[in-house]
């Protein structure tokens, strides 16, 4: 846990009238922490994408409070989404749905579309419960990984103090929260587009697996079409560190060990789920994470984070399974990795 003490009911005060004003308030959330806006003023929600440098087509997913009303920010709300909300609200599921008329298409990319989801974290409920009150019940928060965008996301407090020093000198509240219980960004689906007999369609897996929306619906999602949704995350070349990352699969890994392949003079960092190797060339440091998928993605952004200010040349990441339990993982490293690829 952050030594920091927990957000006081004054820091959460102060943070929502922040928002009021039309600021920028971090957030931590049980995936991983936002940078939140208004969700309904379009000049906040452009703060958030000059904030991080995201392109303005990106969309930003829109946080509620448990007893939000749906029907304020959406044309539809159907009843497999009512049947995932009853199961998995709060908690890392987004629903991608039909946009109400008056939501700004700021929040969606000037899609028709909106992500809604509504978090686990506590510190992310009292936020949105009193913002929601200064605005006569239907507050809701615009908020992305907050992070320069394409960046490894934040699981603590102090990465966004390190990621936006210029923001919080000029007065950002950053609410303390703790580390990110699940560690990685929520499961996005969508269901947008039922009416059509499209759908529903995962468009980034995440802590909720498709095995879990199954059981609610009775059928497991769909993969993403030409013609889904823009959705956060979801760009080829995404969560990267500044050290040069690779994927190396563990025959690949057996030869660096003992120093076939290692450039000369570099300085390589191996994160592996695998027991260290007896022997290893010098030029190599082992950093063990756990062999569980879901302890995996707790830590994987803290670490990536705290080996990117180590000096190393490159972060070699030993590939995991290809099962569905890694899903959610591979997702996330494959993107890292895509960011040091010719194109």
């Amino acid at each position: 846990m952050s030594q920091a003490r927990a957000a006081s009911d004054q820091d959460i005060e102060h943070a929502a009238q922040v928002l009021l004003r039309g600021g920028l308030v971090a957030f931590p959330t049980e995936t991983v922490y936002g940078l939140g806006a208004d969700a309904e003023d379009p000049r906040a929600v452009a703060r958030i994408y000059a904030a991080k440098g995201r392109p303005s087509n990106h969309p930003v997913i829109v946080h509620v409070a448990p007893e939000a009303d749906l029907d304020y920010w959406t044309r539809d709300v159907p009843a497999q989404a009512r049947a995932l909300i009853d199961a998995f609200w709060p908690g890392p599921l987004t629903l991608i749905l039909k946009r109400a008329p008056h939501v700004d298409a700021a929040v969606s990319g000037g899609q028709d579309s909106v992500g809604v989801r509504c978090p686990a974290h506590p510190v992310a409920q009292r936020l949105l419960r009193v913002f929601a009150a200064l605005k006569g019940g239907h507050g809701g928060v615009a908020g992305p990984s907050a992070n320069r965008f394409g960046h490894v996301s934040p699981t603590r407090a102090e990465h966004v103090l390190a990621e936006f020093p210029e923001q919080v000198a000029a007065g950002m509240p950053v609410l303390q929260g703790g580390p990110a219980e699940v560690g990685i960004e929520s499961t996005i689906l969508d269901l947008s587009r039922l009416q059509e007999g499209v759908g529903p369609v995962l468009l980034r897996p995440g802590h909720i697996r498709p095995e879990d929306i199954a059981r609610v619906l009775g059928r497991l999602p769909d993969a993403p079409d030409a013609a889904a949704p823009r959705a956060s995350g979801t760009l080829k070349a995404h969560y990267a560190p500044s050290t040069p990352l690779e994927l190396v699969d563990r025959a690949t890994l057996e030869a660096l060990v003992v120093g076939v392949g290692l450039p000369a003079g570099s300085r390589c960092v191996v994160i592996g789920y695998t027991p260290r190797p007896l022997e290893m060339d010098p030029a190599l440091t082992w950093q063990p994470v756990s062999a569980d998928p879901a302890q995996y993605a707790h830590a994987i952004y803290s670490l990536m984070r705290e080996l990117d200010g180590r000096g190393y040349t490159k972060i070699l990441v030993e590939a995991p399974p290809r099962t569905p339990e890694w899903d959610a993982v591979n997702d996330r490293i494959g993107r890292a990795a895509a960011a040091f690829r010719p194109a």
